[in-house]
């Protein structure tokens, strides 16, 4: 009896201990920004949708902010300026060596990972008119590359200098790039976003159009030159334009904090997204992959000790050097 006793009481310790570390929210900021990037865009509809999640859940009033995408969100966090920010890993690395296209020669080593997101394959979209099939047709052409600061309009002009060919890019929002096809101001739209892409499908729904990625020689010369993207199949059906599955690349997709965010907001906002994938794939179908077993799809960023936290506690097995 005095064995079973003790037990119980350990156990309700524990409880106890858990309960006050989730209600414990004096060190909570009030307001919670989320870094997503423009319109048209998977991120801005899931961050918003986060945004708008974690403001019913925790009574904070948070919200999604337009930029120019992963690259400035990075600096935005590191910066402070961001609670919350989402990024591509390819530009979260090169910001983390002191490489951001923002702000070089800064580190960003104070930025954390929170929890996986999804994959960012590389697709592009022209007017059927045009007789474009592949990224090797762009030569020349006036093509949008997304917003600057973005993944897209970091890697699409590595992709066309790798390939060989010139193009004369832009930069523009995703609503905005997709009017300019319409309009003829631009031949294409090569971006980076979770499939399907917003301003893709509504280009479709509204105009004769073509998707496209790489031919088989251009999807073997990016995937041997660009390690820090990894091969990925654009099923047929994404968009009603689009009838067959074409190779592309991707990035994986991760949601970022600063390390001083506190310890328990980390850990409940992590806690939020991993154990409701079913609200997560209502904001956005991409959050499919918004899942704990995609945590090891990040090989160098250390996570915030919150969310080691939550990890750990469901038996993720994480590397030392990631632990923060």
């Amino acid at each position: 009896m005095q064995k079973t006793l003790k037990t119980i009481i350990a156990v309700a310790t524990l409880i106890s201990a858990g309960a006050a570390f989730a209600q414990d929210r004096t060190d909570w900021p009030r307001d919670l920004t989320i870094g997503t990037a423009s319109q048209g865009g998977v991120y801005f509809v899931y961050g918003n949708g986060l945004a708008g999640f974690i403001g019913e859940t925790f009574g904070i009033n948070a919200s999604g902010e337009v930029t120019g995408g992963p690259v400035q969100n990075v600096t935005l966090v590191q910066m402070k300026e961001h609670g919350i920010g989402l990024v591509t890993m390819g530009p979260m690395y090169e910001a983390w060596t002191g490489k951001s296209e923002l702000a070089p020669g800064l580190p960003h080593t104070d930025v954390r990972a929170l929890f996986p997101m999804y994959e960012t394959p590389f697709q592009c979209v022209a007017m059927r008119t045009a007789n474009i099939s592949s990224v090797g047709d762009l030569a020349g052409k006036r093509v949008s590359i997304g917003p600057a600061g973005g993944t897209s309009s970091t890697y699409w002009p590595r992709f066309f200098e790798h390939l060989g060919l010139t193009a004369r890019l832009s930069n523009s929002g995703a609503a905005d790039a997709a009017g300019q096809i319409k309009d003829g101001l631009i031949d294409a739209f090569c971006f980076a976003a979770g499939v399907p892409i917003g301003a893709f499908s509504q280009l479709a729904a509204e105009a004769d159009v073509v998707t496209f990625a790489f031919s088989d020689a251009e999807h073997a010369k990016i995937l041997e030159a660009f390690p820090e993207v990894s091969n990925f199949t654009i099923p047929a059906g994404t968009y009603s334009s689009q009838t067959e599955d074409q190779h592309s690349v991707a990035m994986w997709n991760f949601a970022v904090a600063h390390k001083d965010m506190p310890e328990n907001l980390a850990y409940e906002v992590t806690k939020l997204v991993m154990e409701n994938n079913d609200r997560m794939v209502q904001i956005h179908a991409s959050a499919r992959a918004t899942l704990i077993d995609n945590v090891e799809n990040n090989g160098f960023l250390p996570f915030h000790a919150g969310a080691v936290r939550y990890y750990e506690e469901k038996g993720v097995s994480l590397p030392p050097e990631l632990k923060d």
